[in-house]
């Protein structure tokens, strides 16, 4: 099965806002997929919708092959998917260790708690109250509950949330080992680094829908052209339209993705400034990257 998971048309209402609206993507097994966007893009809610933890309004989820809206594929589903909901959620046990032992007996086979606690670098927490973990070591504990089972499809919500950055890259070494043995991920995440480290497949989201998605290096082909200084933006935008489809700041800043740089670039540019009047104006071409495509796409008032 190439798809993990496919969902089509998702739509979640919270009165008259719409904290999914028409959400469609897929991940694919073997793969990790980071959903990225601004606090209230729909992420969690579409995770939360993609586990079962709450029903959509309308559209199709289907998990691992089968249909998350029918009863009958819970169980089956169950001891397939592992899931790290935001802030944790862990159950309630006296230790770290008490609750890997806990969540570890719900599977068939499950996965070498020990070999998650040493990936993990939890050795020092597992005789610690659960109420007394630090946030970060929460975080990782979480995310042991969710690979115990030896998922197919994890779903792990801002899992590095908190995380100290050896922390982090001690998750990120697990993952990709998790993603090596056949489990599709798809995590949500505030770090642009984590989802350029990691992802196979970046899927953007703002204002509960999907705006930008693929692969990092497809994402982010490209160049930005900037320019600065302009005593005539608008005149500017026009002569740049040539180039690429300009777009005008509030601050009169002139802007255009370019498909490339080289020399028959520079000379067009250098030809267009001189007929826009714009010679002594501030240029910059730099290569695009997920986070200047994310700025340009997610984050925008309607």
């Amino acid at each position: 099965m190439d798809e993990a998971l496919a969902v089509t048309r998702l739509t979640k209402r919270y009165g008259s806002r719409r904290a999914a609206d028409g959400v469609t993507l897929t991940a694919r097994t073997g793969g990790i997929t980071a959903v990225l966007g601004p606090n209230g893009a729909g992420k969690t809610t579409t995770l939360e919708c993609c586990t079962g933890l709450r029903t959509p309004d309308d559209g199709e989820i289907v998990v691992l092959g089968r249909r998350r809206d029918d009863r009958a594929n819970d169980r089956w589903l169950r001891e397939r998917v592992g899931v790290m909901v935001q802030q944790g959620g862990l159950p309630m046990a006296p230790t770290a260790r008490a609750v890997l032992r806990h969540v570890a007996t719900f599977y068939r086979a499950p996965a070498d708690v020990g070999h998650l606690v040493e990936a993990l670098s939890l050795g020092d927490a597992l005789d610690t109250p659960v109420r007394r973990l630090s946030g970060g070591q929460r975080q990782r504990v979480a995310v042991a509950c969710a690979l115990v089972g030896r998922p197919e499809l994890a779903f792990l919500d801002e899992p590095s949330s908190g995380v100290d950055p050896h922390g982090r890259r001690d998750s990120w070494a697990l993952l990709r080992e998790q993603r090596d043995r056949g489990c599709a991920i798809v995590l949500t995440t505030h770090h642009i680094s984590e989802a350029e480290e990691l992802a196979d497949h970046v899927v953007i989201m703002d204002h509960g829908r999907v705006v930008a998605s693929g692969a990092v290096r497809d994402l982010a082909t490209g160049f930005t052209l900037t320019l600065t200084g302009l005593s005539d933006p608008g005149r500017a935008a026009d002569v740049v339209a040539r180039l690429g489809q300009p777009v005008v700041a509030p601050d009169g800043t002139v802007s255009a993705i370019l498909p490339r740089s080289d020399v028959a670039t520079a000379r067009d540019l250098t030809t267009a400034r001189a007929e826009a009047g714009e010679a002594a104006a501030r240029v910059s071409l730099a290569p695009r990257t997920l986070e200047s495509v994310y700025l340009a796409v997610a984050g925008v008032d309607e």
